[in-house]
């Protein structure tokens, strides 16, 4: 799809109110979605940045290839995120990759309209400064949380996250494998798997294939805290 409906178009409910209706009517008519299956790589590090991206619909993964074969997961990303933000103003390629969690739609707009427009309007330009900072911040305060945990701590961290933060559920359908858990918390995928388990047996959550339920989120959170 290309372009957008101006009155409803979702860029609204971003940064750009701060942008004339002329500005705005630019930025609908480079507008172009992009439908992409569960699995499906969005962005490729080392890929040279073309368009100014940002997440409509679904939940993808932010992550680091590292030389050691491994991959660190840096953010999950949901709906409304820039999921390229980090990159655009810093360098020519993207210093990471993103991949779909679950069917996604991800929005383009021309990076060169996003950069005149950074130029010549300093209340955007203040907005993307202050929504990098945070994308910035949100990552470092997530990367210190965790790793001031214990093996348990971890676990108890992610799944009160996505409980909270994404799903705003108790029971919601795990959008990881263990393994990516295991790259987002610095585990091996034998101890998440060991934790979930002791978790179950404990009465603390129940699971069912790749739906997880918060049954003591009490004791979870607590485990979370003091981990």
């Amino acid at each position: 799809m290309t372009g957008c409906n101006c009155e409803n178009c979702e860029l609204k409910a971003l940064f750009f109110q701060n942008v004339s209706e002329k500005e705005f009517a630019l930025l609908c008519d480079t507008r172009k979605e992009r439908n992409y299956k569960k699995g499906e790589t969005i962005i490729e590090q080392g890929a040279e940045i073309k368009e100014f991206s940002y997440l409509k619909t679904g939940l993808v993964k932010l992550y680091k290839h590292l030389d050691n074969g491994k991959n660190q997961i840096i953010k999950i990303a949901g709906p409304l995120d820039f999921i390229n933000l980090l990159s655009i103003f810093s360098d020519r390629y993207f210093q990471y990759s993103v991949t779909a969690l679950e069917d996604t739609t991800v929005c383009y707009v021309n990076i060169e309209t996003i950069k005149e427009m950074v130029k010549k309007n300093g209340n955007f330009a203040f907005d993307l400064l202050r929504k990098m900072s945070r994308m910035t911040d949100e990552i470092i305060n997530t990367t210190l949380e965790i790793s001031r945990k214990n093996l348990r701590g971890r676990i108890a961290f992610v799944l009160l996250y996505f409980a909270r933060s994404v799903y705003k559920n108790n029971t919601f359908e795990l959008p990881v494998s263990r393994k990516e858990i295991a790259e987002f918390i610095e585990m091996t995928p034998e101890n998440v798997i060991r934790i979930l388990s002791e978790f179950r047996k404990d009465g603390i959550i129940r699971i069912n294939g790749k739906e997880i339920s918060i049954t003591d989120e009490k004791r979870l959170s607590v485990i979370a805290e003091l981990g």
